[in-house]
């Protein structure tokens, strides 16, 4: 029982964090992880980490 209880909270993380990428592709931005993704002008993110 705990292991059907694990696997279903991995799914919805996931899941949530496939949501996630999706949406934001969606809106435009290209590098998600970037503050200034939504403002790039040639869509490719400049920041180096």
């Amino acid at each position: 029982m705990e292991n059907i209880i694990i696997l279903l909270i991995l799914v919805a993380v996931v899941g949530c964090a496939i949501y996630y990428i999706v949406r934001e592709k969606k809106r435009g931005r290209a590098c998600i992880g970037c503050p200034s993704s939504g403002t790039c002008p040639r869509k490719q993110c400049g920041c180096k980490k």
